[in-house]
């Protein structure tokens, strides 16, 4: 499911720096997360790097866009042909939240 930015978004830009598939920009009046470019930074994070950094924590997994670990990653590789990612039954906790042992089943 991709990521998006509440509009409690406080307008701070910390999360923007922060993405991995520049997914986010400043939008009217709070930043937006693309969800054809989010991967909830599976390949890159254990969690996705632009709540970690949230001040007001707004960025939250959007309801309307539910995927697998499995799409995500796929869109991961076509974002980013030049970078070597593991094969989904290999990631680790480190590269996707999905494997992590808090996540609930």
């Amino acid at each position: 499911m991709a990521t998006h930015i509440t509009e409690e978004c406080i307008n701070c830009g910390a999360c923007e720096p922060e993405c991995p598939n520049e997914a986010i920009s400043e939008g009217d009046d709070t930043y937006v997360i693309d969800p054809n470019l989010c991967t909830e930074c599976v390949g890159f994070h254990s969690m996705e790097a632009c709540q970690a950094v949230c001040p007001v924590e707004v960025c939250l997994p959007d309801p309307s866009h539910v995927e697998s670990e499995e799409d995500l990653l796929a869109r991961a590789r076509r974002l980013h042909p030049d970078k070597n990612f593991p094969a989904v039954d290999g990631l680790t906790p480190q590269l996707s939240h999905f494997r992590s042992p808090k996540k609930k089943k």
